[in-house]
């Protein structure tokens, strides 16, 4: 009797820990490109810098990128960045990785459902740099190309999901693309849990939904 209590007992220790293990909330991670130091924006959040290796937020594999600096944005990109809640402190810089090489880069998230967004400033190559947007080894913008010069670009991909606690990302230069540049790059990475919804944008969100309601009634 009492060892059959025991390994009732035993059995629920360890459920419960699995339970919480499975429990652990995933992590917010943000990366700026081109940059060595953390910078911490004028919301207060932390960028880690990209060209950092093995960090517990994770960090660039296989290959250093290359840095590239942006000298500039226009002012259509500033009112852009504004407009998204980012510092234009974040689009002047880049990792980038010289073709055929990519750059990778993997973040410890832990597992969950993310939304990850793509930042990138253009430096040198106006409408002319052509690549693929790899996250968990699946082609989320497949042939994409920068916008122009001192121009900048934001994307967001929803309903990325992690089984392995890491998150895996590529940019791998596409000749598909036509365009004569191939050399790979971002200037920030977002990872948001999917549960972690900015007040913001869930206003948003909740704005078009209702719109979309009435448009179809």
């Amino acid at each position: 009797m009492l060892r059959s209590l025991f390994l009732v007992v035993l059995i629920a220790v360890f459920a419960t820990v699995a339970i919480v293990y499975d429990a652990v909330p995933a992590e917010e991670i943000r990366v700026w490109g081109g940059k060595v130091d953390d910078f911490k924006d004028s919301e207060g959040r932390v960028w880690h810098g990209g060209q950092n290796e093995k960090e517990a937020w994770g960090g660039w594999i296989e290959k250093l990128p290359r840095v590239a600096e942006v000298q500039q944005l226009t002012k259509d990109a500033e009112k852009l960045a504004k407009d998204e809640g980012y510092d234009n402190e974040l689009f002047y810089a880049v990792s980038w990785a010289q073709f055929p090489d990519t750059v990778k880069m993997d973040l410890n998230t832990g597992k969950g459902m993310f939304t990850v967004t793509y930042l990138v400033g253009e430096h040198w190559s106006p409408n002319n740099r052509g690549f693929d947007i790899i996250i968990e080894d699946e082609i989320v913008e497949e042939e994409y190309v920068t916008p122009g010069n001192h121009e900048i670009d934001i994307k967001r991909y929803e309903g990325i999901e992690v089984k392995d606690d890491v998150m895996s990302l590529e940019f791998a230069g596409n000749p598909a693309t036509g365009a004569g540049d191939l050399n790979a790059m971002f200037s920030g990475i977002e990872v948001i849990p999917a549960l972690a919804v900015d007040p913001k944008q869930k206003v948003t969100t909740s704005w078009g939904a209702l719109k979309s309601e009435r448009q179809n009634q």
